[in-house]
């Protein structure tokens, strides 16, 4: 090894286990103001995870003092910018129910709410934690209707649920793809029951329709007329509110074919768009 690259790792070394013994230190003291300093320092220095131990073990020295509020706050916003975000969600809460008036609340909750949209995309089986940040998205947009985190919110809000929506759509379509037509019938318009502004709305009707239709085609003969006859009602509710549709050329060849099954001159019933 060069002699001068030596010399070079050695004082590296000595420098990171001095400022490692340093902070050591820092941790062990009871001296608060010099460890708030140090913390204050760490996290300007994006040193977050540092940063964030000091605070904690602060928040033993400041309890109930008028620094609480601050140190507590920076304990959970230390987190959060070392992307700690279920640590972060935590102290975010008991700081907003410890303090609902402090000057940093209002930030807090936002804060909060972005750490549980960001657990969202861990759970993509589980639905539980996107409708616990589209209640809390809620209350914060109810509460703080002229704030500066008000618009982002809803653009949220609209993520979420299209992400419900689109769960709900593939959860439907599962029975569709089993060939178990009349539980996909079900299935989906169970969907615009629970939800009818569903974002999918479109898509939903052109699978109840289809799947009315292959219910019906593969029916036994003596109940093919009354689930034809369901699928023309299915049919038309789609083409009464989607009448250019890309679905719709699909949808009126199965059209034609129930109307010859039933007896009918299909062009009398067809509902032009």
């Amino acid at each position: 090894m060069n002699f001068s690259r030596f010399i070079v790792l050695s004082l590296l070394s000595l420098f990171i286990l001095s400022c490692s013994s340093q902070y050591e230190k820092i941790l062990a003291s009871e001296d608060v103001d010099l460890k708030y300093k140090a913390a204050m320092d760490y996290f300007n220095n994006g040193k977050y995870d540092r940063a964030a131990t000091l605070f904690e073990s602060l928040s033993f020295l400041t309890y109930n003092t008028e620094r609480d509020d601050t140190l507590k706050y920076y304990w959970a916003l230390s987190n959060y910018r070392d992307e700690n975000y279920i640590s972060a969600e935590a102290n975010l809460e008991k700081f907003i129910e410890q303090y609902p008036h402090s000057r940093f609340t209002e930030e807090a909750r936002f804060l909060r709410l972005d750490c549980l949209f960001r657990e969202t995309l861990d759970y993509e089986l589980d639905p539980s934690p996107t409708y616990k940040a589209i209640s809390a998205m809620n209350e914060f947009v109810t509460e703080y209707p002229n704030s500066k985190y008000t618009n982002e919110c809803y653009d949220r809000l609209s993520v979420l649920q299209e992400r419900l929506d689109n769960k709900a759509v593939e959860a439907a379509r599962m029975y569709f793809r089993m060939e178990d037509y009349k539980a996909s019938v079900i299935a989906f318009k169970n969907i615009l029951k629970d939800n009818p502004d569903n974002v999918y709305r479109e898509k939903v009707l052109y699978y109840i329709a289809l799947s009315s239709y292959r219910y019906a085609d593969l029916s036994i003969k003596q109940k093919q007329k009354e689930r034809f006859l369901l699928f023309v009602d299915d049919y038309l509710n789609f083409i009464g509110e989607y009448p250019q549709s890309s679905y719709r050329k699909e949808l009126d060849k199965l059209y034609v074919n129930a109307q010859k099954y039933l007896g009918r001159n299909s062009s009398k019933v067809v509902v032009e768009g």
